[in-house]
């Protein structure tokens, strides 16, 4: 719980990277349980659908939230050649992404909204990652790991999947699954500073 709901902010995520980084930048989190419709609608763009789908969260966590809270909600998608890379369903379908992303550049589009009451700021961030090319052994044993299968695009920056990574332009911590420099700034917007003394 939060001592001081004023300078708290209520996730509207179940991931536990987005709470990690949040709490990284010394900001106090509490997470609000909502569900929202996160299937991509028929010739939805990539930009399109991870802004729609942070929108809805952010707003089913203000309904959900108690009166007056901040709340934070975030959405990532993987993409490559404009198509969107969900997590993988299976072991074939994991082991067909890292194939597709093996030798090439793609983008992690990743939105994040800070919303109270009515009010509601979101802003996108694309970063490009290209990764080295990949032995059918080396992507048979990263899927091996289990850290694949839940995760979108089939690999996670932050854990095994980093020796993977050749490049990347833009924010780490959006590929991650929250931009920090601009979540910062969206919750200065709200009032909730960074960097609270524990």
């Amino acid at each position: 719980m939060c001592a001081d709901q004023a300078r708290c902010v209520h996730l509207a995520s179940a991931s536990p990277r987005r709470r990690e980084l949040l709490e990284q930048i010394g900001v106090p989190v509490q997470r609000v349980v909502c569900a929202v419709d996160e299937q991509v609608h028929p010739g939805e763009a990539a930009a399109d659908y991870v802004q729609r789908v942070t929108r809805d969260k952010v707003q089913a966590g203000v309904a959900a939230a108690p009166a007056g809270a901040v709340v934070l909600a975030a959405d990532t998608a993987v993409v490559l050649d404009g198509r969107i890379l969900g997590k993988p369903a299976d072991r074939a379908q994991g082991l067909a992404m890292l194939r597709a992303l093996s030798g090439r550049e793609h983008q992690v589009m990743t939105a994040v909204a800070v919303a109270r009451g009515s009010e509601v700021r979101l802003q996108l961030v694309t970063s490009r990652v290209r990764f080295g090319a990949l032995s059918e052994a080396q992507i048979a044993a990263y899927w091996a790991t289990g850290e694949p299968a839940d995760k979108a695009g089939g690999y996670g920056i932050q854990g095994l999947g980093a020796v993977f990574v050749e490049h990347l332009a833009g924010s780490y911590s959006a590929v991650v699954g929250l931009p920090l420099a601009e979540t910062a700034q969206l919750l200065a917007d709200f009032s909730v500073p960074c960097w609270q003394l524990r």
